[in-house]
């Protein structure tokens, strides 16, 4: 009898046992799984797959409450110049022609332009708002919302050239293999909507930015929190269109079908994270076919909101798309979305820089502002926190007559909504823009400020890698509360 029962449950061989640790937590799971499983169905379109109820991207709780539920990331790719925008430095006129004087303490730069002559901003600075904040004549319509804005002057990293600069602002370090902050905040929160991803990234050309998908990869971290790319153009989102007579019948039984083989495959290679990242991306493309186009069609918005963004102008429109798909997103409870101004590090301005900076500006400076202001008409900024910036600064010493180079010591981002006050300056640089001397803001500390919002404690996010508790800012950063006012 013995012998019958045991050969009755005998595991086959290439099925992996299920211990009893393991019986007992699905069993105890499955019960809260079948409750939710009760409620989605209420809802349920019965186009769409029931979403995945053990999916890595559940919402999760915070560890507090604070404002902002998602992030738009405005990243300036290349690296605006801060003594020309946001930061005025007077002295640099003064001192204009003349070599960096020998009280400042050198800066590094990729083309080691230390003895170069200093270059005078060409601009024309006022203030705005009731806070009175300084914004130059570049960014016109962004200084509107100068009261809705916190500037951050302090702020430093380490990535010297592009490709380090672009993947420390992206993932906390210079060299590959770790995951982006998108991939943090996804890992740590979850999303909101199980038929939307949960970090989405936009460039505004069909080009890649420095180090490609690299920017929002996982790392070390399950496949499932890297970010999805959309496109610029018509179909934002490449291969979601139902091709021509395919039933919702045959779909669903060749996504079963598929995930039976991909589970099968998987079982017994626990390690391989891309395998249950394929299976959920199957499952998640077959429900964006019901919920992405109507998230992507900016065809329902007024003439009065497209406007609002540029859309339609000759410099704008790409960019007002982007940012305008981006509340679009958050709106829908996408969690994470980075826009990429500039993208191959168009706001490089060796040489040239008021032409640079002055196409970069006129392409992206309505746009912002449109975001701002349609977040904050909508109700939506209290809880969207706006990131504005690039991979660093500018130098104040001239590159080619009429450029700068990369300046790592010193620069200038700005963040606006999700719980912040805005129509304040944090932080300070020299009297030439050179080096940040007060509220200094490492990279760590503006990840672990951005995380701090969401409502996450850089320091308990953890994901054990290799028996290490791995953190997203490496076991540093501190977030600047004083944007809290």
């Amino acid at each position: 009898m013995t012998s019958r029962l045991t050969q009755m449950f005998q595991v086959p061989h290439f099925e992996r046992p299920v211990s009893r640790r393991d019986m007992l937590c699905r069993s105890g799971a499955g019960f809260g799984a079948v409750a939710l499983a009760g409620l989605l169905a209420e809802n349920a379109d019965p186009l769409q797959a029931a979403p995945r109820t053990d999916s890595p991207v559940s919402p999760k709780l915070p560890h507090h409450f604070v404002g902002a539920k998602s992030v738009i990331f405005l990243f300036m790719e290349g690296g605006p110049s801060q003594m020309d925008t946001f930061d005025p430095k007077p002295e640099l006129t003064r001192l204009a022609g003349q070599p960096l004087p020998a009280s400042f303490k050198p800066v590094i730069t990729p083309m080691g332009e230390y003895n170069a002559p200093l270059l005078p901003s060409q601009r024309k600075w006022s203030q705005h708002g009731e806070s009175g904040m300084w914004v130059s004549d570049w960014l016109p319509h962004t200084a509107t919302c100068a009261d809705d804005i916190a500037v951050l002057r302090g702020c430093w990293t380490n990535g010297i050239n592009h490709s380090g600069g672009v993947c420390q602002m992206n993932t906390g370090v210079f060299t590959a293999g770790r995951p982006s902050l998108g991939s943090w905040v996804s890992y740590g929160l979850g999303t909101e909507n199980q038929n939307l991803p949960a970090f989405v990234v936009i460039p505004d050309s069909k080009s890649n930015p420095v180090n490609g998908p690299r920017n929002w990869g996982s790392g070390f971290m399950p496949a499932a929190y890297q970010g999805t790319r959309f496109s610029i153009g018509a179909q934002p989102i490449e291969n979601l269109s139902t091709p021509a007579g395919v039933s919702i019948e045959r779909q669903k039984a060749k996504l079963s079908f598929l995930k039976q083989l991909n589970e099968n495959h998987a079982e017994s290679r626990e390690q391989q994270s891309e395998l249950e990242a394929r299976i959920a991306s199957y499952e998640l493309a077959f429900r964006m076919q019901a919920a992405a186009p109507e998230a992507v069609d900016l065809s329902g918005e007024s003439k009065e909101t497209q406007d609002l963004y540029g859309i339609g102008g000759k410099k704008t429109d790409t960019f007002g798309r982007n940012c305008l798909l981006a509340r679009r997103l958050v709106e829908r409870g996408v969690r994470f979305v980075q826009l990429y101004h500039g993208t191959g590090s168009k706001w490089d301005a060796h040489s040239a820089i008021e032409k640079n900076h002055t196409e970069n500006c006129a392409q992206s400076d309505l746009p912002v502002a449109g975001l701002l202001k349609d977040l904050k008409r909508r109700g939506l900024l209290d809880e969207t926190l706006v990131v504005w910036g690039g991979e660093f600064g500018r130098t104040p010493m001239s590159e080619k007559g009429d450029g700068r180079d990369h300046n790592v010591s010193g620069f200038t981002m700005w963040m606006a909504g999700g719980g912040i006050k805005g129509g304040q300056v944090i932080g300070e640089t020299d009297e030439l823009g050179l080096h940040a001397i007060e509220d200094r803001l490492h990279v760590h500390d503006l990840h672990a400020t951005i995380l701090y919002m969401l409502g996450l404690d850089n320091m308990k996010v953890t994901y054990r890698y290799k028996g290490r508790p791995e953190r997203p800012t490496i076991n540093e950063g501190e977030p600047c509360l004083k944007l809290l006012g």
